[in-house]
Formats: structure tokens, sequence, C-alpha cells
């Protein structure tokens, strides 16, 4: 038995545009060649990740076997169009930025082409009513905020070079907080979406307000130190390592905002609403 809709109905399109965009991004960038660099692999996972997920949300949907698996499916697709959206519009800035140039023609068209992807995994998210009508942990605010403090980091980790940070005890700290900052919102994640939140004998918000709290103070260390450390000299030399020491801290700056607003949300909720 066969699912047609499931290719002909408007989010059905999207996400075969979705997967002939993501396809056309990660030829046009090999066509141009392999680049050393954390950055272009990067960009090169993000197109490809992009592009067998969707493809294989399209088979299963059309197939009708999404029915059969032992998950929830509204909750699977509203969390990978949520990851994807924020992968290919990292991927749409950072490719452009550090790869093309006024000559790179292919290198030109893989970066209009990622932009498109962008717009159409936001388009997918809008066509499904994703912040009114979906009941996915993602699909609310905290969701959203846990997905955000989860994927600014990743942009970090491949933005960091060991010899930037090993003989520098404070530059160390900042790799500290990121990592372990990284790892319990992972560990959020995965209870809340396990549906295990039940288990704890005390109320888990309030344990996610106490981590949140620690880690909205720990990047505010990170927040002054990086910079303190990396920054204040400016480019020597060459500008690419420079740059990159730009992005963990402008990802640094973005990750604490998160947190705050992750923070007052939980606040609100546990001291006011709950309350009430």
């Amino acid at each position: 038995m066969v699912n047609v809709k499931a290719l002909t109905w408007p989010v059905g399109i999207i996400r075969i545009t979705a997967v002939i965009l993501s396809c056309l991004a990660f030829s046009l960038v090999a066509s141009a060649g392999y680049v050393s660099s954390p950055y272009w692999a990067w960009c090169m996972f993000t197109w490809c990740f992009c592009f067998f997920f969707t493809f294989l949300i399209l088979i299963l949907e059309f197939t009708t076997l999404n029915e059969k698996l032992p998950f929830c499916w509204d909750n699977f697709t509203a969390t990978f169009v949520m990851l994807a959206s924020m992968m290919c519009q990292a991927a749409c800035t950072i490719y452009p930025l550090f790869f093309a140039c006024n000559i790179c023609y292919r290198q030109i068209a893989a970066s209009v082409m990622a932009a498109l992807c962008a717009v159409t995994y936001y388009g997918e998210m809008r066509q499904k009513g994703f912040a009114e009508q979906n009941s996915s942990f993602f699909s609310k605010f905290p969701g959203k905020m846990k997905m955000v403090e989860t994927f600014f980091p990743c942009l970090i980790f491949i933005s960091l070079e060991k010899d930037q940070y090993f003989t520098s005890p404070g530059l160390q700290w900042c790799v500290a907080v990121y990592s372990l900052c990284f790892i319990f919102a992972v560990l959020i994640i995965l209870i809340t979406i396990a549906d295990l939140t039940s288990i704890f004998p005390f109320c888990f918000d309030k344990l996610v307000l106490i981590y949140n709290v620690s880690a909205l103070l720990l990047y505010m260390s990170a927040m002054v130190i990086w910079p303190l450390y990396t920054l204040h000299k400016g480019p020597i030399n060459f500008i690419y390592p420079w740059l990159k020491l730009v992005v963990v801290t402008v990802m640094t700056v973005l990750n604490f905002i998160a947190y705050t607003l992750d923070t007052a949300y939980f606040i609100r909720r546990i001291f006011f609403v709950d309350n009430q």
C-alpha cells in the first residue's frame, strides 16, 4: 500500500524540493574540489545529512512504513525539520563566507542552492503549522531552546583548534564550559523525548532550571574570558584563524542569550504559572 499524497501534498512537494536542492548543493561543492577545513566538512555533512533523511522520510511516508515504527513519527519529523533548518542556515552562511569569491562560480551556485534549501525547510515548518499544531517537545519553547543550546556548541567545536587553547588555562576553562553544557543539554533532551522525566523523585522542571542557571553563569564567564584572551590582538598574518575565533565568540554570546531566555521561561513557569 502506498500513500501518493505524501508526494503530492504541499509538504511532500517542499520535501522533494529540499532533496533536489541539498543534492545540488553538495554536488556543486564536491565538484569544486575537496578543501581541508572543518567548515567545509560541516557544510558537506549538513547537505548530505539533510538529503538522506528528507529522502528517507519521503520513502517511509510514501510506503506507509512510518506507521509501523515504534516511535512518534510526528515528533521525529518535527525534530528533523527544525534541526535541518538550523543546519542549512548555518551552512549557507559559513560556506560563502569562507569559500566563495567573485570568480568562484560553482561555489556561488552552491551558496545559492544552500540558501534556497534553508528557505525550503523553513517553508516546511510554516506549512505544517509547526509552532501551533505540533505537540512535540521541539515545537515548544523549551525544546527549541534546548535544540539551539546544543546546536551553537557544534559550531563552536568545529571552530576550535587545539593550539588555540592548549597552553591557556583560561581558554581551557571556556572549552570545558562548552563541553559540559553541551553534554548536559543533550542528556536533558534525551530524557525528555524518551518520556523519562517521571522517574525522578522530584520536579524535573526544577532540575532543568538549576542546570539553566548554572549554564548561564558558566557561559557568562566564557563570554568574558574567550574574547579577552583571543581577540585583543586582532588578526595576525592570516585572517582565517582569527575569523574562527570570532565565530566562537559570537556563538558564545548567542548561546548565553539562549540560556538567558530559557532560564527566564522556566522561572516564570515554575514560580508564577504553576502556582496560579
